[in-house]
C-alpha cells in the first residue's frame, strides 16, 4: 500500500552506557513511512518531557508535514494503561503536544512491536552499528549516530523508493 509522506513511526532504543557516563541514555527515532526519512536524537531519559521535546524538534525539522504518528504504548507516549477505561485520556503531555501540532497520535496493539516494524528495522541497523563499532565516549557515539542518519537520509538509495534516497523521495 502506498502512503503519502507524513505518517511517521516513532520508537526509543536503549543505548549502551559509555565509559564516560554515569548512566545509559536513550535514542529517540522517527521514520516517515512513505519516504523513509529518519530523525533521531539522544536523551538522558525516556520521560514525557523528553518525548514531547523530541516531537517538537521532529516537527520543526521534518521535510514533510507530519499528520499521523505511530508509537508503542510506553508511558512516555500514552496514559493508555493508567487510565481506567484502558483508552488514552488525551491529557498525557505527549498527546497534548500532538494535538497542539495537529498530529493524529496512533498506538500500536499492545505486545505487538511488529506493528511498528519500520522503525524497529531501522533500530536494527543502529544495533549493528553499536555491535561493530568501538566508541571512546558519549560524544563519539552521538557523532557516529548523527552521521549515520545524514548518510541514510542523503546518500543511501532505497529499493522501496525506486533507488532514491529518503531525501529525494
Amino acid at each position: 500500500k502506498d502512503y503519502a509522506p507524513g505518517f511517521v513511526h516513532m520508537d526509543i532504543k536503549y543505548l549502551p552506557q559509555m565509559a564516560d557516563e554515569s548512566a545509559r541514555r536513550y535514542l529517540f527515532v522517527a521514520i516517515d513511512r512513505a519516504t523513509r526519512w529518519v530523525f533521531l536524537r539522544i536523551y538522558a531519559d525516556q520521560s514525557e518531557a523528553s518525548s514531547s521535546d523530541f516531537l517538537r524538534r521532529l516537527y520543526a525539522t521534518a521535510p514533510m508535514k507530519i499528520v499521523k504518528l505511530l508509537t508503542d504504548n510506553g508511558s512516555q507516549f500514552t496514559d493508555r494503561f493508567t487510565a481506567k477505561s484502558k483508552k488514552p485520556t488525551g491529557e498525557h503531555a505527549f498527546d497534548r503536544e500532538c494535538a497542539l501540532l495537529g498530529i493524529e497520535h496512533r498506538l500500536t496493539k499492545p505486545r505487538h512491536p511488529q506493528t511498528n516494524g519500520m522503525v524497529e528495522r531501522f533500530n536494527g541497523r543502529i544495533s549493528d552499528i553499536l555491535a561493530t563499532t568501538h566508541f571512546r565516549s558519549r560524544e563519539d557515539l552521538q557523532t557516529t549516530l548523527e552521521r549515520y542518519a545524514k548518510l541514510y537520509n542523503d546518500h543511501l538509495p532505497q529499493r522501496a523508493l525506486g533507488h532514491r534516497t529518503p531525501r529525494q523521495a
